[in-house]
């Protein structure tokens, strides 16, 4: 066990060099030219030094909330390994299901001979697609479902944003994360081997998905940050922006439950749930009028559990006397 935990710490470097993750070095240092151009935009005296403290103000770095957020990582990188990885739902189950469902409902594989870049293409955009679906749906269910959002409200009683704050979250909403991605890669690699037999492989840049990779590098990580970029009005009808999800983490009752998105806003435009960064101005972060109680590590690990028991047993209870 002893041995698992510092193999967990001591690779946690990795996710500076690692593109599928979002605190990639090179997202980040696109976040912070991104960063330049608001700063330089929005301050009539500029400087080095100055640009130093926008970019790293001490209220936010080193705010409890960020803390927490630093703490987080590693714990929660921890539990992962002692915990759910190996009870984690995989890919290749629901690969087959979705392949043998297919089959017995349309007959053989068809196997199509187009072009491999077409092939890779299209395989690549299904990968995007459906994963950012499942996102919204699961971030929906997340915020819809009360004993869910006990669960998910951890990533949202942060008092600050910083790029950490992604990993901002309890470890049973880590494991449905998880368990989404196995169904994601399931179903798109069911289509694929059905559609177009077992030579699979993707668009990538340095091993991410080329769509991944393109929306991590324009600042995808000043979407947890206190520096405000927006698209503009016609490209956020499309893709949520910085801005956006800023707006997702608001304390105001009118920006609850909106911009769920991940990458696209056209799950939240079909839905009626996308507010544009032009129409919310001086939000503050946070997770409402009550506060969720989490002034410290312990209570972030417990008092989730607590609530979401609590909203989970009465629904139990009414159910047995309709039962009855």
């Amino acid at each position: 066990m002893i041995e698992t935990i510092w193999q967990s710490i001591s690779t946690l470097p990795e996710y500076l060099v690692d593109a599928n993750k979002r605190i990639f070095w090179l997202y980040l240092a696109s976040a912070v030219v991104m960063a330049s151009f608001v700063y330089y935009a929005t301050n009539q005296s500029r400087s080095v030094k100055g640009f130093w403290h926008f970019l790293f103000p001490r209220s936010v770095w080193l705010h409890d909330s960020a803390k927490q957020d630093y703490g987080l990582f590693v714990i929660n990188r921890i539990i992962k390994a002692l915990t759910f990885t190996p009870i984690v739902l995989t890919m290749v189950p629901v690969a087959i299901g979705i392949s043998d469902a297919l089959e017995a409902l349309f007959g053989p594989s068809l196997h199509l001979q187009w072009p491999p870049f077409i092939v890779v293409g299209v395989f690549t955009l299904m990968l995007f697609l459906i994963d950012d679906l499942t996102r919204y749906l699961l971030h929906l269910a997340l915020h819809k479902i009360p004993c869910l959002w006990e669960i998910h409200k951890v990533h949202h009683s942060a008092k600050v944003l910083t790029p950490f704050t992604i990993y901002r979250s309890h470890p049973i909403e880590s494991y449905f994360y998880a368990c989404r991605m196995a169904l994601t890669q399931g179903i798109v690699v069911g289509l694929g081997y059905f559609f177009f037999g077992s030579a699979l492989s993707m668009f990538d840049i340095l091993g991410a998905n080329v769509f991944v990779f393109v929306f991590n590098i324009c600042g995808s990580n000043l979407r947890h940050s206190h520096i405000w970029f927006s698209w503009g009005d016609k490209l956020e009808g499309w893709v949520i922006s910085p801005a956006q999800h800023q707006i997702h983490h608001s304390d105001n009752p009118k920006h609850f439950d909106t911009n769920i998105g991940s990458a696209l806003a056209i799950w939240d435009r079909m839905a009626g749930s996308l507010i544009r960064a032009s129409e919310a101005k001086g939000i503050s972060i946070g997770v409402g009028k009550y506060d969720a109680g989490h002034d410290s590590l312990w209570a972030i690990y417990y008092k989730p559990v607590i609530g979401a028991a609590k909203a989970l047993i009465p629904n139990v209870l009414i159910r047995k006397k309709q039962d009855n």
